[in-house]
Parts: structure tokens; sequence; C-alpha cells
């Protein structure tokens, strides 16, 4: 088949293009090519093939496996040539493939089989999707049929220390690491911020947290034969005691993955049916430390601005965990920081690498608190300081000490809103006057999952039970999430901040002293013209940002 003049003639690519393509390849296969440099969509490129080839073209989103007729293909194979057999028809197998002249894996997988195989074409990744969902993460491994991959996709950016016996042999096996790698690039490909690795009575459950909410990975049931293997092998790469099984660990491991730095924050503690696992991704290629981009509004993101410009006081950050406060005090610092300006960090532990900023790491059980380190580095003559959070009344009282002595202090606090952090300030046994007089602003958030720009369904307001403060009169039209190819059918892609913002002004100040309660505070503040988290969420939601359902789920 002429491949080139038959989509020239179809309108698919034109003669400049297909030029191009060819002078680019540089020994590709044309229709590879052609999809790799982004000339053509795969979709596209199949449908005009299977047309020419006589093969039906499918979507596979919502395909039923007949589970008896998968259980007689070995997944090693389909993991292998990314094929995957759909169903019975007239005496045939029909199996989804996205290279149908790749005719040696077919007849392969024929012959291993007993089957007639009848192909059908389908995007590669929708197939490979359809593996991990039904086969499970590293299906293909569990059964110790390892693929060699022409690179390696996971390179480790420290030495591991050796350690013997039996159970880091175990864990060292090729098809334990193939195992774990596979977990990892999975977790990256689906962008999660953290991967639960959790034993259950009758097996392995693995959790990946996307976008803020933890979604259930199929594994392969055979997996937990491997559960000691498998934490045996992360202990090893995060450099902590395999032998280990009664107390908690916390370690870090560093890798690069696909040219990608990540860090990997992992968190190891005993259960009942064996040690279940945490570990938090932090992919620094991904991280943008920039207020703006984090959805901060122009009416919020100005007072702010103002607020971290001051040459003295403390400016807070509060919210749940999780709900970004860091990235909103990198970002802040990333704004301000400059040559002349000297700014240092303590952080329990260090997330991220800034240039241009000296970080110190917490270590506690050497005596390094926050309100230690805090009591050192003002003799190092800084300007600005962050405490990577406020958690008893000593780093309180530090806190409002470095800002009385002439420093900007950042820092978080766990709190429900903006008005909390005053008391609970007082509540550590910080003298009211004293936190009055020194908290200079106070920043409530949140963050909200960002409505997939693919799939986002148009809505009548009208037509909906909506809360009764949100904004009156009613757009003409919002947005739900629907679910596609694009999102992986969450309706979703990404997530962004909603923020409250409260200025402390004399009633603030007059009330704090007064130990006024949190709710007199936020009443004062709404008199005042303050935006509530609720506020902001119902913007974004007029905006077509999220969903009255997301809004609704994050800010009570």
């Amino acid at each position: 088949m002429d491949l080139g003049r038959v989509l020239r003639e179809r309108g698919v690519i034109t003669a400049d293009q297909l030029a191009r393509t060819l002078a680019e390849a540089g020994g590709r296969r044309l229709d590879r090519a052609l999809v790799e440099l982004g000339v053509v969509k795969e979709d596209a490129l199949l449908r005009v093939l299977g047309e020419e080839l006589g093969l039906p073209y499918l979507e596979l989103k919502e395909t039923t496996v007949e589970a008896e007729l998968l259980a007689r293909f070995p997944a090693r194979d389909l993991f292998r040539y990314t094929l995957f057999p759909l169903g019975r028809r007239n005496g045939s197998v029909q199996v989804a493939t996205s290279d149908p002249f790749d005719l040696d894996a077919l007849n392969e997988l024929s012959s291993t089989t007993g089957f007639h195989l009848e192909p059908v074409l389908a995007r590669k990744d929708e197939i490979a999707r359809l593996i991990r969902d039904r086969l499970g993460v590293g299906g293909d491994t569990i059964g110790e049929l390892v693929a060699k991959r022409a690179e390696e996709e996971i390179e480790l950016l420290e030495g591991i220390e050796a350690q013997d016996g039996e159970l880091a042999e175990e864990a060292q096996a090729a098809s334990v690491v193939r195992l774990v790698n596979e977990l990892l690039i999975e977790a990256l490909d689906q962008k999660a911020s953290d991967v639960h690795v959790e034993p259950q009575e009758h097996g392995l459950t693995v959790r990946f947290r996307v976008d803020g909410l933890l979604r259930v990975q199929p594994v392969p049931p055979e997996i937990m034969h491997f559960q000691s293997a498998i934490i045996s092998r992360l202990k090893i790469m995060s450099r902590l005691n395999i032998a280990e099984k009664r107390l908690p660990q916390d370690g870090r491991i560093k890798l690069r993955v696909k040219g990608r730095e990540i860090d990997v924050r992992v968190s190891i503690i005993p259960m009942l049916h064996g040690e279940g696992i945490v570990m938090r991704l932090l992919d620094k290629s991904r991280m943008v430390f920039n207020l703006a981009s984090m959805g901060m509004p122009a009416p919020i993101y100005n007072p702010f601005h103002h607020l971290i410009a001051m040459p003295h006081g403390i400016v807070l950050v509060t919210g749940p965990t999780g709900s970004g406060k860091t990235t909103t005090l990198y970002s802040a610092l990333n704004e301000i920081k400059s040559p002349t300006t000297k700014i240092i960090t303590v952080e329990d532990p260090v997330e991220y690498h800034m240039d241009g900023i000296s970080q110190i790491q917490v270590h506690s059980k050497i005596g390094l608190t926050f309100a230690a380190g805090l009591r050192s580095i003002l003799r190092h003559d800084p300007d600005v300081v962050l405490i990577g959070e406020i958690r008893d009344g000593e780093t309180a009282n530090s806190a409002i000490q470095a800002s009385l002595t002439g420093h900007l202090v950042f820092s978080t606090l766990h709190t429900n809103d903006a008005a909390g952090a005053f008391t609970r300030l007082v509540d550590m046994g910080v003298e009211p006057y004293l936190v009055a007089s020194t908290v200079e602003g106070v920043l409530a958030q949140r963050l909200v999952r960002r409505l997939c720009p693919h799939c986002k369904t148009p809505v009548d307001p009208t037509t909906l039970d909506l809360p009764a403060d949100f904004p009156q009169p009613y757009p003409q039209v919002i947005y739900e999430p629907n679910g596609c190819r694009e999102c992986r059918g969450t309706g979703y892609a990404g997530r962004i901040g909603i923020y409250e913002l409260l200025h402390t002004d004399d009633g603030v100040r007059h009330l704090c002293m007064e130990r006024a309660s949190a709710s007199v505070i936020r009443s004062h503040c709404l008199k005042q013209g303050m935006t509530t988290l609720r506020m902001d969420g119902w913007t974004k939601v007029v905006e077509g940002v999220t969903s009255v359902e997301d809004v609704l789920r994050t800010a009570k």
C-alpha cells in the first residue's frame, strides 16, 4: 500500500506534510512517523487503514470482555504486542490491534492459543488501558515472564546499599524490580500525587490519588504472593532496614523516569495484615511556582502580593493536608526572591529545592525542630523566613519574636478557614496582643478539580438544584463533568486553587485582643468585603473551570 498517496488523496495530509515527515522519519515506518510527529491523529490514521484493508475500527471505551476467553490468552504476549481479545465471532476471536501490519504477533498468538484471530483496529493507548484494567498493572511480570525493554525507564539517582539475606535476594529479582518500576511508571502516567499499597486479608490493594481523590488500581490477585518482595524492594530503594517490620519507617527515593527527575517520599507503617506503604510522588518537571498559574484571581492576588512584599510581620497560609499550602508559599518566595534578599526556610521535609533560597531540613531526633531551627537562622541575618508549619506554642512564639525583630515570616497552619488562624495561635499559648500586632494576613485555600476541556458538558443552571449561596442572577450556562478518553472517564483533568484572603485591619486586631471567636472575626471580615472559599469556588464554576459538585465537596 502506498500509504502516503492514499492519505493525500483522502485529504488527511498535504504533500508538504508528507515530504516533511519522510525527511524527519529517520528510518521509522511512515504511519508511525506521522503519528509520533503529530501530523495525523492515530484514530484518523487507523480509520483510513481500516477502510483500505477492510478492517473495522472500534472505540474501546465501553467494551465488555469475556473473562473466560481472556484467561486463554497468555498475559505476556498481550502486554508484549499490545493485543487484546474482545470476543468470539463466527468461529473466530476478534483481537484489537493498533498495527495491522504486525502479522508475526497475530500468528504467534494464534499458534499459542489455537484460536483463529480476526484483527480489528483500535488506538494503542486504549488497548493498553484495557490490558491494564483487566490484567492489572504489571500483570505480565506477575507470571515471571519478563519482556526486556530497549532502554531502562527508571534510573535510581542514589546508590542503594547491598543487603544480604533471602528476603533481599528475592526483592532484587528481575521480575520484582520490573513490577515495582511498572507501578511507579503507571502512577506517573496517571499524574498521581500518592501511591497507596495496602495489605488486606486476602491480598494487596493498590490505590492512586489523582486530583485529590483515590482510585483503586486493578492488580492481579497473584500479586499477594509478591507482597513481602515488593515491600522489601521499596525499602531497599528508600535505604531503609528491610528486617525491621515492627516500627514505622520513613525514607526517600530519587529517580529519573523517562528523563524526568522524581522525588518519592516513602512512609511505611506496620498494620494488621502486613506493612502498608504510602509514596508521595513529587515530579519536579511538572511544578511551576507561579501564583497566577495556581488560579489566584486578581482581587486576591493583588492584596496578597502586597502582603508578601512587606518588610516584617507574619503571613499565614491555612488549609488541610494536600491543599497546596506549600506550593503557594514556594510561589510567594519565588516572586519576592532577589539577590538583595536573604531567604531561609525550615521545612519538614524539604519538598523542592529552589535556587537562591537557603533551605534547612528539620531533624527532630537530634533536636533540630522548627523552633530550634528558627532561633538559629535568625543569627544568619535573613530578611524573609519560611517555617514549614506552626505545630506548637514554642514554634508559634518563635515566629512571633522573629517578626517583632524585623523579619517577614511565612508559615502554614491547619485551620478550616482564615479567621480560625487567630484563635488557633491564641490556643497555642501566644498572647492575643502579640498575635494581633504581628499577623498581617491569612490566606485559606483548597484545591478543586478542573473540568476536562475535551468533554465538559454545558447545562442550564435553572434546571439544577443549586445551593442558596450560588450567585444570582444565574449565568446562561455552567458545566458539568462527562468523561472521555483524555481524562480516563473522570470528567476532570488537573486541579486549581480557590482562596479566601483575610487582610488584618484594626477591627480584626481589636477582636483578636478581646479573644473573640473565629466566627465573630469571620463575620467582621465578611462585612468588610472578604471573598470566602465558596465565593471564589462559585466564580470558577461560572467561568466553566470547575463543577458545582466539586466546590460543594471541597468548601463547606
